[in-house]
């Protein structure tokens, strides 16, 4: 494995949530542009939909993010002994927050950024684009923040406290949020 402190090394990343349809689809096309070359982006869901919303795909690449190879797939497929390594990972949904998570190969720093699932809003097709776009914006200010972060020259409990502090910022879900 690449030593993590070097300046050269690439932080695998992934997001969470149960259905990897909209939350953490939105969050891996965010850092996979914000944070190219820094970062590789990833994200699965726990009991995935199968299928990423239209109204993600539709946000994303209205804002300019990356739609090409955007998925719906379990989280079993970054748990076998084949997989990138990840260096982070992040529930953004509460209810794989909650979830016995499978063993990570090399024990990843992990944090909950948990904000509410666009795609239980009822309504309008605006309501819907509307509550898409706040998450959009939401993980986008999270991931901003967290790809500012020095992540290579903060200690681990240092790192723990910024990765909390970021899950706690605007539309948080859970004033519980917490490393995971």
């Amino acid at each position: 494995m690449p030593d993590p402190h070097a300046p050269s090394h690439i932080y695998n990343v992934l997001f969470l949530c149960t259905g990897n349809s909209a939350r953490s689809i939105l969050a891996e096309s965010i850092l996979r542009k914000d944070g190219r070359g820094r970062f590789n982006a990833f994200s699965a869901g726990s009991k995935p939909r199968g299928s990423v919303h239209h109204f993600a795909l539709h946000c994303l690449e209205r804002a300019g993010y990356p739609i090409e190879g955007l998925r719906s797939k379990s989280w079993d497929e970054f748990s076998g002994p084949d997989v990138p390594q990840m260096d982070f990972v992040f529930t953004v949904c509460d209810d794989a927050h909650g979830e016995t998570c499978p063993v990570w190969p090399g024990h990843p720093m992990s944090a909950h950024w948990g904000i509410e699932d666009p795609a239980r809003v009822e309504g309008s097709d605006i309501e819907k684009e509307t509550a898409f776009v706040t998450a959009l914006r939401f993980l986008k200010n999270r991931i901003s923040a967290f790809i500012a972060l020095p992540v290579a020259s903060l200690d681990q409990a240092s790192l723990r406290a910024q990765l909390i502090e970021i899950g706690q910022s605007e539309g948080a879900t859970s004033p519980r949020n917490s490393a995971a």
